[in-house]
Formats: structure tokens, sequence, C-alpha cells
């Protein structure tokens, strides 16, 4: 079982195409490219988190049902695009506004808002968080995981640490698949 972090997806909100430029022509395919990334790197039974903003509410059961397609257990932290809708849908393992684990030996902290400080910062904890959709200056222990950093797709913890250490390459903005 791998454990995924992304935020920031937006699904069926036109505002992502013009506000952040995504490389997508049009809503229909912005959704399925990033539908496609996802399954592609997330199998059934695989933990995600989702530091908020999923999608558009309305109409009443989108969520439900692009929730049934996504694969893995899905957990909620709530973002402020996130209306009722998103947080009281059925496919959720568990929604909330905040969130502390531990993973692979490192300390988080969830949240949908990065923070200029946060709990157990002087500890060695790490903020993960989306909101800003990858144009804020990295900070030390503080990680965008929001889809505009990572390529439009999930992210591992070990994959953001690698980057952040200049181990390996942060993913290049994906370019669309052909319509």
């Amino acid at each position: 079982m791998t454990v995924w972090f992304t935020s920031d997806t937006h699904f069926a909100d036109p505002r992502v195409l013009r506000i952040d430029r995504r490389p997508y022509p049009d809503l229909a395919t912005h959704d399925a490219a990033l539908i496609e990334a996802w399954n592609e790197r997330v199998a059934p039974g695989d933990t995600v988190w989702h530091l908020g903003d999923v999608v558009l509410g309305r109409p009443p059961g989108r969520i439900d049902r692009l929730l049934a397609v996504l694969h893995g257990d899905k957990h909620l932290i709530i973002g402020n695009n996130d209306g009722p809708e998103t947080v009281e849908a059925a496919g959720w393992a568990s929604a909330r506004h905040y969130h502390e684990m531990e993973l692979d030996g490192v300390r988080l902290v969830l949240c949908h808002y990065p923070f200029r400080t946060w709990n157990k910062m002087g500890k060695g904890w790490v903020d993960l968080h989306g909101h800003s959709h990858g144009k804020l200056k990295a900070v030390p222990r503080q990680i965008d995981v929001g889809v505009d950093a990572w390529g439009y797709r999930p992210v591992t913890l070990g994959e953001m640490l690698a980057a952040r250490a200049g181990r390996a390459r942060r993913p290049a903005e994906q370019t669309p698949p052909p319509s």
C-alpha cells in the first residue's frame, strides 16, 4: 500500500483554466487528464490524502460519481472551496480541517493552507499544504502537494523529499493529452 498526497484538483471548476493557466484546452480534457493521472499512480488499495479544493459541487451527485472513479481510500483535508456537498460525500474515509500523522518516520502536519509556523515545527515536523497552486516560495520543511506543483498528479512523500533534497527532479508541467 502506498500513501499519496494531492490538492487543488478543482475538478469541474472552469476558473482553473483561466486563473491558474492549466495547460488544457477545455474543462472536460482537464478533468479527464487529472482522473487518468490519478488512476495511473494510485492503486485501489492505496491511501490518498487530498488537501482540499476537490471539485465544484454542483450538480448534485457529481462528487459521489467523481470519488467513485478515483482509485484509493480517500481522506479529505477541507479546503476553502469545499462546500457541504464535497465534505459530506460518501466517498471519503474521513474529512477534517487538520491532521497530524507519521509516515515512514517523518512527522507531518496536513492542512489546506500553508502555515508560517506549525505545531512541532521546531521538532522537525513537515507541513504539507495546498491552496497556493505552486506559487509560494518554498520554506524548509514545508511542501505544496497541489497538482500545479507536481505534474497534475498525486505524489508520494518520498518523491517530495527526494525533489526537495535535489536527488530527483520535480515533474515538469504535464502536457495535456490530445483531444
